[in-house]
């Protein structure tokens, strides 16, 4: 029986260690059969990931850890195979998937059009946009209507492209001005220590970034635009695509992808079907 474990190491060649899945995971033999050659003759499924994005993705030491990474490597268990993850900028992950860089891209991305034009995508949860500032919003950001102020947001996400339209749209006369940052734990500190009158993210990370804080950080409103997040592969791996699909449609059933997601706090992001390149 083929079986599998998942290594978040950053080291490329630390060996395989456990995943922290909630439960063991039997592989699928039929399922490891629709993986491409490469991957199966490897084993190894290479991961491209922005580990600054937590709780979904970051470092624990030289480790990444987080809801992601609890789910694929639960995938990849399923499939029969082993995962290795690989820090990298965010908005460079799917320029590394289609120059054969990484199998995969797994960062929280949200699947929208002009990612579909560019990669595969199967959906694994449903989560929105959240904005917060500092405690007291002492600069007094109102989210629907943030001209004139200063943002923070990480480059390449959908909130760095919102930001961009509401610019265009409604403050061109009183522009936002916007602190892009490569990494989320920068735009995070960049509100806590008031470089930036607010932020807005994915609601599990601005989450995070509220109850780590010490109280320095506060909603603002609740999460809005809820929409897929989805892991992302060349197009021409379709094959590759179903295979994934069909393992986190096992982890349904199994109870695994529940418990991942209730252990990270956003059981409200299951969905209960994982499609490939779904309508958005």
């Amino acid at each position: 029986m083929l079986s599998a474990c998942g290594s978040s190491s950053l080291s490329p060649s630390a060996p395989a260690g456990g995943s922290s899945t909630p439960a063991v995971v039997q592989a699928d033999p039929a399922l490891n059969a629709k993986l491409p050659d490469k991957i199966k003759q490897a084993g190894v499924i290479q991961i491209g990931t922005d580990a600054t994005y937590k709780p979904n993705e970051y470092m624990n030491g030289t480790t990444v850890v987080g809801m992601d990474v609890d789910l694929f490597d639960a995938v990849a268990a399923k499939l029969g195979v082993k995962t290795n993850w690989n820090p990298a900028k965010f908005d460079s992950i799917l320029i590394g998937i289609t120059a054969a860089k990484y199998d995969i891209g797994v960062s929280s991305f949200t699947i929208n059009s002009k990612r579909l034009q560019a990669v595969t995508m199967i959906s694994y949860a449903n989560v929105g946009t959240q904005w917060a500032s500092p405690a007291g919003n002492p600069k007094g950001v109102d989210k629907d209507n943030p001209c004139g102020k200063t943002i923070a947001i990480q480059t390449g996400t959908v909130q760095d492209d919102e930001i961009a339209a509401t610019n265009k749209d409604k403050c061109a006369s009183d522009p936002i001005n916007v602190l892009s940052y490569a990494g989320q734990d920068e735009v995070n500190n960049a509100v806590a220590i008031g470089k930036a009158d607010a932020m807005l993210a994915d609601y599990p990370v601005t989450q995070s970034a509220i109850q780590t804080s010490g109280g320095k950080l506060v909603a603002l409103g609740d999460q809005y635009g809820a929409a897929p997040y989805g892991y992302a592969v060349t197009k021409e791996n379709q094959s590759f695509a179903d295979a994934i699909a069909g393992a986190l449609t096992e982890l349904k059933k199994d109870g695994t992808y529940d418990a991942i997601l209730k252990k990270y706090g956003i059981e409200a992001a299951s969905i209960s079907t994982f499609e490939v390149n779904p309508k958005v």
